[in-house]
């Protein structure tokens, strides 16, 4: 699939301009390292005029109801929908992700829009009984500007679904696509300019030190979200206290355990063992499981069963069908990538399959990493302690429920977890006992619309896709009114 754009514009105030300054940010393909499109550059002016024009369409879209945000939630959805094929055509080629399933990422964000529509009227105060002679009073009002800072490795499904709960809350919105995977976020840009009234939603392409910092520390974005790695959470905490007191919700990164007891069926615990680590995406989710927790009475024969299935997985062209996994997103990432596999080297551990660039004349360019298994990991190394967030699974002996624990709850980060084992008792207590925020029983890697999303620990702050995501992007404000 060859996909080159013409460069493209972003959205400030209903209309679709280049940057301030005129520069531009280039985006390559990850699979042969080509040019095929570039988006405006944008910088601290950029965003300032993009905050200024939400804020100016923030009292009439409040104003609207919920009625009438909706029906625009809805026909954004429709507008996505009836452009999915250029978008998938856009993406594969500027992520690396696979085709096959990165063709579901449209149709989560038309998903999420559907979804926080038809919540709108769940945005609700209470009575309450404080005295006895005086009505007392809540009602919800959202923040005004909200900035969201989407990730590189579902663009258009964090961008657009990402817009959901905040418009629907009555807010206008900033956005701040990835700088790594930059291009579908102008497809988004013209077709929110047809759909939504100017300046409620508004998106500046460019760097994260500058168009991103720009936009947390504007005084007027007292609410940001933001999903990716946990430095650049904590720097976004720390770059948004220096300008105001505001909300910041944060879906950060995991090191995310599987945890596989000895009586499950080897063959589907195998299964999952792969699934969960999202080699379609190469590895490339804040949920995979990179951590397998196998006990030690089925260690060796799961391993040898695992590393063989892993070894035979189809790398190549993410645009076809047959490529079960394609390159890492960009050059830095993949020189991230490769340190760590050198690190797990350096502290002992046993490469069991991977660890270099693919051979062929096919791989010679790009960002191409096997997928990659290491055996007799241990609990202290680097690869059992940091995200890599690449393909690479690290694997782990244990030989006691607590120890299975302690091995699992032994990271900063507490984002997701998966248990598999046949005794329902056995499952609810490491569900209890594990320090992650959602968590699989003989499952992985799916979302459940309406559930709550986010971490523990380091892994984040907040929760997104049910009615909480929806209910934070509103301020409490009480009433009393003397009888």
């Amino acid at each position: 699939m060859n996909v080159m754009l013409n460069p493209r514009r972003m959205l400030i105030g209903g209309e679709l301009v280049e940057s301030q300054s005129g520069e531009w940010l280039e985006s390559v393909n990850p699979a042969n390292e080509e040019l095929i499109g570039k988006v405006p550059l944008g910088a601290a002016a950029d965003v300032h005029r993009a905050v200024a024009a939400a804020e100016s369409a923030a009292p009439a879209w409040d104003a609207a109801g919920v009625k009438e945000r909706a029906r625009h939630l809805r026909n954004l959805g429709q507008a996505l929908t009836a452009r999915a094929k250029e978008i998938l055509a856009v993406e594969v080629a500027d992520t690396g992700n696979t085709i096959t399933k990165l063709s579901g990422d449209v149709a989560a964000a038309v998903e999420a829009l559907e979804h926080f529509a038809g919540l709108g009227l769940e945005i609700k105060g209470e009575t309450i009984p404080a005295s006895p002679q005086n009505l007392h009073l809540t009602i919800r009002q959202p923040y005004g500007v909200v900035g969201r800072i989407a990730p590189f490795n579902h663009p258009i499904m964090f961008a657009a679904g990402g817009l959901a709960a905040p418009l629907m809350a009555g807010n206008t919105v900033v956005v701040k696509p990835p700088e790594q995977s930059p291009l579908s976020a102008t497809i988004l840009s013209e077709l929110c300019a047809e759909v939504f009234p100017q300046g409620v939603v508004n998106i500046v392409t460019g760097y994260g030190a500058d168009a991103g910092d720009a936009l947390v520390r504007h005084p007027s974005v007292k609410r940001i979200a933001f999903i990716g790695s946990v430095p650049t959470g904590r720097a976004i905490q720390r770059a948004a206290a220096e300008t105001g007191v505001k909300h910041v919700s944060l879906e950060l990164g995991g090191k995310n355990p599987m945890i596989i007891f000895p009586d499950v069926d080897l063959d589907e615990a195998v299964n999952a063992a792969i699934g969960g680590m999202n080699f379609a995406w190469q590895g490339q989710s804040c949920g995979s499981t990179s951590r397998l927790l196998l006990h030690e009475s089925l260690y060796e024969k799961f391993l040898d069963k695992l590393v063989a299935r892993i070894a035979g997985l189809r790398i190549g062209d993410p645009a076809s069908p047959a490529s079960q996994m394609g390159p890492v997103n960009s050059k830095a990432h993949y020189e991230r990538v490769l340190h760590y596999i050198e690190a797990g080297k350096a502290d002992g551990a046993k490469l069991a399959t991977g660890g270099k660039r693919p051979p062929g004349a096919d791989f010679t360019r790009g960002y191409w990493i096997e997928p990659t298994v290491f055996a007799n990991v241990t609990a202290d190394m680097r690869i059992a302690r940091e995200e890599i967030f690449g393909p690479v699974l690290s694997v782990l002996r244990w030989s006691s429920f607590d120890e299975a624990i302690a091995i699992a709850n032994g990271t900063e980060y507490g984002l997701t977890a998966s248990i598999w084992t046949r005794d329902i008792k056995q499952a609810l207590r490491a569900a209890k006992a594990v320090n992650s925020g959602y968590i699989w029983i003989n499952g992985f890697s799916a979302h459940y619309r309406g559930t709550p999303f986010g971490g523990l620990k380091n892994s984040g702050i907040g929760r997104e896709e049910g009615l909480d995501d929806l209910l934070s992007y509103t301020e409490t404000k009480a009433i009393h009114i003397m009888l």
